[in-house]
């Protein structure tokens, strides 16, 4: 066997981050994501593992009685607390917590994959749209109640009949720039957070992209404030219409 070359360098596995087998996770991260949650503990345990390394998690427990914030911390979730109620509520402080560029907000019950945020960040990033909205797919039709589906499309509806809206759906997934986004200033604490947030980048003339994302049942154990019952809709109604009032 021929005796090193003392000229050859050798690679370092400590120094050289090259040869060094462990990713540093922090360097992965490009983003933040904003899980608004209410009682959400079962649904985290599940969910927060299978967020893609990109996503810096922040969990904003907007008053919940169980263990959401115990659950999302120990899996290395940012959490925020949050006791004014209301989803407006909930988005804005995960928005105010986060630091990066790009922001994306998702539900925290289980109900979509989070792996389908990839395409819609990469949108955002490119450059090809201002926003990158998910446009729900149930992939059964018990998920998603036919008094919450009539109530959301009288929306679309109307946003688009009257402010020409690209968008087929409310954006229960979207990605935006963190800095654009306060510009806009959305306003709206409840329910109708993400009917402003339509109505104020449509008539901002934001370019949007619109993915198809995967609508599932929520995980076991939790309950929508809005479809789980004809009440919540209703309410929920309420706030988008006060909104576009």
């Amino acid at each position: 066997m021929p005796a090193p070359d003392p000229a050859s360098p050798v690679a370092d596995p400590v120094a050289d981050p090259v040869a060094d087998p462990v990713a540093d996770p922090v360097a992965d991260l490009v983003a933040d994501l904003v899980l608004p949650c209410r009682d959400e503990g079962p649904a985290l345990a599940t969910l927060l593992p299978r967020v893609p390394v990109q996503f810096r998690v922040i969990v904003v427990d907007n008053g919940s009685t169980d263990d959401t914030a115990e659950v999302a911390e120990r899996l290395g979730a940012h959490v925020v607390r949050e006791s004014t109620p209301g989803y407006g509520a909930a988005v804005h402080a995960g928005l105010l917590a986060a630091t990066h560029d790009h922001v994306a907000f998702m539900d925290g019950d289980g109900s979509f994959d989070p792996d389908q945020l990839l395409p819609m960040l990469d949108d955002v990033r490119s450059g090809r749209a201002d926003a990158a909205l998910g446009r729900r797919r149930p992939v059964d039709r018990r998920v998603w109640p036919w008094h919450a589906r009539l109530g959301n499309n009288l929306i679309v509806w109307w946003l688009r009949r009257r402010l020409g809206m690209a968008a087929h759906d409310i954006a229960p997934m979207r990605v935006l720039d963190r800095r654009a986004l306060l510009d806009l200033d959305v306003r709206d604490r409840r329910f109708g957070y993400p009917v402003e947030l339509l109505q104020k980048l449509t008539l901002a003339g934001w370019r949007v992209s619109e993915h198809d994302v995967d609508y599932h049942p929520r995980e076991e154990g939790t309950r929508s404030k809005v479809s789980g019952s004809v009440r919540g809709t209703v309410r929920a109604a309420r706030d988008f219409w006060r909104v576009l009032s």
